[in-house]
């Protein structure tokens, strides 16, 4: 029987090179990632509750102000350890995966948006995405506030067999709750532009093959609006 593998064994790749375009001006020069929520970046709390599953080594791929989230968690004491990939210029959710894999050294690694916090069991989420035998997993959870939001339409096994950019109104969304499983090898599948998006680009190309949703009921907090920055705060 295959070992499972621990957490600390496992690398984890935060996406948190975001303008923070849409939150108009709140932020200053900050970026997304580096928003505070009750005088601490959203950042470290998310860092935190992955922390918290056994998760030690992190990935942070860095783009607007990369120097701010640097400079940040470079000065950090502890157990966990901080690696910095930095994009010179745009590269969308799935060049800056492409863009860290040099620093990737796990054959299974976790992925999270960072500027969207769900906090699902990441332990069931493994056993899940393994017991699969999935190249790519990713969580899920349902929506009522569908703007912005493309919904995912699973197959009975739990394969992903479809996306849609404008999901029916009045009708509950299954959405990406910003938390995904990769093989290592799934990056060699990815387009081979440098600009380019996991859930435009890669994801639908992906549906129907070894793409899971692994469905959750935990509630989904983003910060990439005005509005989701203030129920953010309020939430956490």
């Amino acid at each position: 029987m295959k070992k499972f593998p621990e957490p600390k064994d496992i690398d984890v790749v935060i996406l948190c090179g975001g303008f923070a375009k849409r939150l108009g001006g709140i932020l200053g020069k900050l970026p997304k990632a580096m928003a505070e929520i009750k005088g601490r970046p959203f950042l470290d709390i998310l860092i935190d509750y992955v922390a918290d599953s056994g998760f030690r080594r992190f990935i942070l791929c860095t783009g607007y102000r990369a120097d701010i989230i640097k400079q940040y968690y470079h000065k950090k004491k502890g157990p966990l350890k901080f690696v910095f990939s930095r994009e010179d210029e745009l590269l969308g959710t799935a060049g800056a995966i492409k863009n860290a894999r040099a620093f990737i050294r796990s054959p299974l690694f976790l992925v999270l948006n960072g500027d969207s916090l769900c906090r699902i069991d990441l332990r069931k989420f493994i056993a899940f995405h393994l017991k699969k035998r999935a190249l790519v997993s990713i969580a899920l959870t349902h929506i009522k506030d569908k703007k912005d939001y493309g919904n995912v339409t699973l197959g009975k096994t739990d394969k992903v067999i479809g996306f849609k950019e404008k999901p029916q109104a009045n009708k509950k969304s299954l959405v990406s709750a910003g938390t995904y499983l990769f093989q290592k090898k799934a990056l060699s599948l990815m387009p081979k532009d440098k600009n380019t998006s996991l859930e435009r680009d890669f994801f639908p190309k992906m549906a129907s093959k070894k793409l899971y949703g692994y469905v959750t009921n935990k509630i989904l907090v983003d910060i990439g609006t005005p509005e989701r920055y203030k129920k953010a705060r309020e939430f956490l």
